[in-house]
């Protein structure tokens, strides 16, 4: 084995990728696989989209980076795809989901005045020292000393613990309204109605973290639109910029005040080429119709699941939105994976004991069979 220069920071599967497209990724061996993870739920319209790499092309010959001193048309551009589609009315650009999250609590504290921030147990916000301190799991938290403080964290879908932790100091209270890494837990409608309600009451900030259900991976253009409610602030990334490394803040406009000139940037934030990809995705994700063919192909994927995996003793539970979907076992799911990957199906986990599958908003019937297919050979007989 070569010995590596990289930080062991990841547990890396034995798959060396040589190349991808569409549905597909290629190792340097030759193999192929049918990829269910897409980037950790990027690469949402597939490995080298066209349009997409069209739209990377042209800006690579037009100019790929002059800082945001200068105005950029394409930034407004995908501005206003963003906020003429949803309850927002101002952006800012940053570089990945954590930038993001972390411009959301720079943003609540500067406009409140306040510092306290509610997020919830098994949430997950990124691993900077505020997201990480946002974020609800004590192992993202161990080994780093003290964390940024004023951050509680209380039980997930449990209103009553909401209404008792909002004091005077809270800012605002931070969710996805289906956590991803913590286990692909829908938020029940009732209780995330109730936190915006909360919020109201008490004129404190409702920040909705769509970096995993963001850019239709639900089957809707943003996750909260499943729920009736209007976040003052919500993030993205992941899927916007399709593998290109991209995030973005969105809030409503009463808090464009707070983020003046000097308070807050990003020196590759708003890039030009990430812009370019996130343009592109976002004129596909848009359209009723392909946001239509993912609920459809939803349906059918939830449907083939439980036929086929539901009876089986080792599924407890098959659960999500779209094409989010966890199914739970009775066990740990860490040896299932290199199992699927030996079959040729690229699947992640969403801690120890869930399968999370996040394909490519492309998929086709035909490859949701061969997922199930594999799935039931690996989880037949398990216990």
């Amino acid at each position: 084995m070569v010995k590596s220069s990289l930080f062991p920071t990841y547990n890396r599967f034995d798959v060396s990728v040589a190349s991808a497209e569409g549905v597909h990724v290629t190792d340097t061996e030759g193999k192929v696989y049918l990829d269910f993870g897409s980037g950790i739920g990027v690469n949402n319209l597939g490995h080298r989209h066209p349009d997409v790499q069209q739209a990377i092309e042209k800006q690579l010959n037009d100019y790929w980076h002059v800082s945001n001193l200068y105005s950029q048309p394409i930034q407004e551009s995908v501005a206003q795809l963003i906020t003429n589609n949803s309850v927002g009315e101002n952006v800012f650009f940053c570089n990945s989901g954590a930038e993001a999250n972390e411009a959301a609590i720079k943003l609540a504290r500067k406009a409140t005045g306040k510092a306290k921030i509610i997020t919830f147990k098994q949430s997950f916000h990124g691993r900077t020292f505020a997201t990480m301190a946002a974020t609800g799991q004590s192992v993202i938290h161990d080994g780093f000393g003290p964390k940024l403080e004023e951050f509680q964290y209380v039980p997930f879908n449990d209103l009553a613990a909401v209404e008792a932790a909002v004091d005077n100091k809270t800012a605002a209270i931070m969710l996805e309204v289906i956590q991803g890494e913590g286990g692909v837990v829908p938020g029940e409608k009732a209780f995330i109605k109730g936190v915006e309600a909360i919020c109201r009451e008490h004129n404190i900030l409702l920040i909705v973290d769509e970096i995993q259900t963001g850019i239709g991976r639900t089957g809707k253009l943003f996750g909260y639109m499943h729920y009736d409610i209007s976040p003052d602030i919500f993030t993205l990334a992941k899927g916007l910029g399709n593998g290109l490394p991209v995030g973005a803040m969105v809030a409503k406009g009463h808090l464009k005040g707070a983020f003046h000139a000097g308070t807050h940037g990003s020196t590759f934030g708003g890039n030009p080429i990430a812009m370019a990809a996130s343009e592109a995705v976002l004129k596909h994700v848009t359209d009723e119709a392909f946001l239509e063919e993912i609920v459809n192909i939803s349906d059918y994927t939830f449907n083939q699941l439980k036929t086929a995996l539901a009876e089986l003793e080792v599924v407890v539970n098959i659960r999500g939105e779209g094409l989010m979907i966890g199914i739970e076992c009775r066990e740990d799911v860490g040896p299932f994976i290199p199992e699927l990957l030996n079959k040729g199906i690229i699947v992640l986990n969403a801690g120890p004991k869930v399968l999370r599958l996040l394909p490519p908003l492309t998929i086709k019937q035909s490859n949701v069979d061969e997922l199930v297919s594999a799935l039931q050979q690996v989880l037949t007989n398990k216990k």
